[in-house]
């Protein structure tokens, strides 16, 4: 073979080299690329999720605190209300007590009013002999009426007049003002047992009390619908 030939088929076996190596970058580089967009999409998608998450999880937290915002706030109109519901019915019971306090200016209704509860006071305990504890001011009128409500106990109930010893430690007085913060009685008596076990709270403080805890859901209905 002549060195003309030679050479001729060293170029082409160079050329067939040099297209397969081109063809084979070619590949390498278009797998490359292709692997690196893959990896990109992916780092994309896992960035898109995690911001998803983290807005679902902010949103969430946001959700939740309008929730306790609201629950607060609808907590503190119910109190609002309710504190409201309580100064007004407070109100009226003080402004009943006041009234109270007239009662026993009328000496004629109230000696009347003092027989009856010693006689109630007297049925509920059904003692032959009780105690009998007063205002010091309404000392007078009770001993006034004391034997009439004896012989009446004893006329109701068919038994002996009963043995009624006043104390000589009294309920609290009246009060002095209006808007007296101490400790008052209105009227009315307690007696009890001669041991002190049973006692029988007939004042007119005691009897609003009584009154207004029956009829606070009816008061709080007619007041606030």
């Amino acid at each position: 073979m002549e060195d003309k030939d030679v050479s001729k088929q060293i170029q082409q076996m160079v050329s067939f080299i040099r297209q397969e190596a081109e063809e084979k970058a070619n590949e390498i580089s278009v797998s490359a690329e292709e692997e690196f967009n893959i990896e990109k999409l992916q780092l994309v998608d896992a960035d898109k999720k995690k911001i998803r998450q983290e807005y679902e999880r902010k949103s969430k937290q946001v959700e939740i605190r309008k929730k306790i915002e609201y629950s607060m706030q609808l907590n503190a109109s119910r109190i609002k209300v309710l504190q409201a519901q309580d100064d007004l019915v407070n109100s009226m019971k003080e402004s009943a007590s006041k009234e109270l306090l007239r009662v026993s200016g009328n000496k004629n209704t109230y000696k009347k009013l003092l027989k009856s509860l010693i006689v109630q006071s007297l049925l509920r305990l059904k003692e032959p002999a009780v105690l009998l504890r007063c205002r010091e001011v309404d000392r007078k009128l009770v001993e006034s009426v004391l034997e009439d409500a004896k012989r009446e106990y004893a006329d109701k109930a068919k038994v002996h007049a009963p043995q009624v010893t006043l104390d000589n430690v009294y309920l609290p007085p009246p009060p002095s003002k209006a808007d007296s913060h101490e400790t008052f009685c209105s009227g009315g008596v307690v007696l009890a047992s001669q041991d002190g076990k049973i006692v029988c709270e007939n004042t007119l403080d005691a009897r609003l009390d009584v009154v207004f805890r029956q009829k606070l859901p009816e008061i709080r209905k007619r007041l606030l619908g």
